[in-house]
């Protein structure tokens, strides 16, 4: 094979080999050493001759530090008291790291911390209320700092894919970035609602075989487009977004369409592996999603046919009416004036109507 080919072969097929390892290796949960992994499986099915490339990665990406919130008490100096976060400058004191397991929400569970070292047994607590409050601080994530998050208990709580999804929306791939377990559980509620989407009863997904309509067409085809963008970016967090964005739309619009939503399940599946192979299969398809082919987004369904109008009148926006951007000044004109809305806001002849096409209908009464 020539190094032409072999280029071009990298940039596609090389990259659809890379997910499949990358989802029989177990995604998220071994997300430290992935290139190390993905080279040796590149070498070891290239020596097999089962690819015909032996480098998948095109360049060297140092990926951001993943930074932790720990939590701090106060100690008040000479003593074995510990005041809340809010009160401890009425007292000299020293800050301590503390467990981030035990002070959830920074709210320290003090009779854990009592068991947590044997010096502590004896703590006394000056609480706000009846709560205490431990301080905050963005940190390196360090065993001695005693803020790193265990993946292990992420995914036994919420699931491989769920942290593997809140790993990339965390922010920009090469940006250092704070980590916080609060956030996941929006990333959580996202792949939930996603699979509610799919209407799945009796081990089957209900969906319809109905022709998509220009609004369902156009929020795939936006994401597809959307999707892309990014990832020739490495805007990984910005593609989870777009998902996001793609689901909220979707659901607003009830979609149920296999036509869309077959497509959504291959955009998301490198992203999250485990929960889109499920769904592909609930979807009646007997091979492995990742020999599906990704998505192509068409220009034509992304162009705009129609404008939401506001109709003021005197000035004040009164209700809003979809017309097409094809449409004269007199056309929308006349589409407003027969339209029901308008009777309930005005009778009679209007003085003046002004027309800003694909902008504006003010009527002067």
């Amino acid at each position: 094979m020539d190094s032409n080919n072999e280029k071009e072969f990298v940039s596609k097929e090389a990259v659809n080999y890379w997910q499949q390892v990358d989802f029989y290796l177990g995604g998220a949960e071994h997300a430290t050493g992935h290139l190390l992994y993905v080279r040796f499986w590149t070498k070891f099915l290239y020596d097999l001759k089962l690819i015909p490339c032996k480098e998948p990665a095109k360049k060297l990406i140092n990926q951001g530090m993943i930074q932790g919130v720990s939590a701090f008490v106060y100690r008040i100096n000479g003593t074995n008291k510990f005041v809340s976060e809010g009160l401890k400058n009425q007292y000299e004191t020293t800050a301590l790291h503390v467990d981030i397991s035990i002070a959830p929400n920074h709210i320290l569970d003090t009779q854990k911390f009592k068991l947590w070292r044997e010096d502590f047994k004896n703590a006394e607590f000056i609480l706000e209320g009846d709560q205490y409050k431990c301080g905050a601080e963005v940190e390196k994530m360090s065993k001695s700092k005693y803020n790193v998050v265990n993946p292990d208990d992420i995914i036994e709580e919420y699931g491989a894919d769920t942290l593997r999804l809140y790993e990339m929306f965390l922010g920009p791939l090469e940006q250092s970035k704070p980590w916080s377990t609060q956030g996941i559980s929006g990333v959580h509620n996202f792949l939930r609602r996603a699979w509610r989407l799919f209407q799945i009863e009796n081990g089957a997904c209900q969906l319809s075989d109905e022709a998509p309509s220009a609004a369902e067409l156009k929020v795939l085809h936006k994401t597809i487009k959307k999707v892309e963008e990014d990832v020739e970016r490495f805007s990984f967090n910005t593609t989870i977004s777009a998902f996001m964005i793609c689901l909220n739309e979707l659901s607003d619009l009830k979609c149920n369409k296999r036509q869309i939503l077959e497509p959504f399940t291959i955009l998301l599946s490198p992203y999250a592996p485990h929960f889109a192979e499920e769904l592909w299969s609930l979807l009646g398809h007997k091979e492995s999603i990742t020999k599906a082919s990704f998505p192509i987004w068409n220009e034509e369904y992304l162009v705009e046919n129609e404008f939401e109008y506001p109709i003021s009148i005197n000035g004040k926006v009164k209700f809003k009416i979809n017309l097409s951007l094809q449409l004269s000044k007199e056309e929308v004109e006349k589409n407003v004036m027969s339209s029901d809305e308008l009777g309930k806001f005005m009778q009679g002849t209007p003085k003046k109507i002004i027309v800003v096409p694909g902008r504006i209908v003010n009527i002067v009464v």
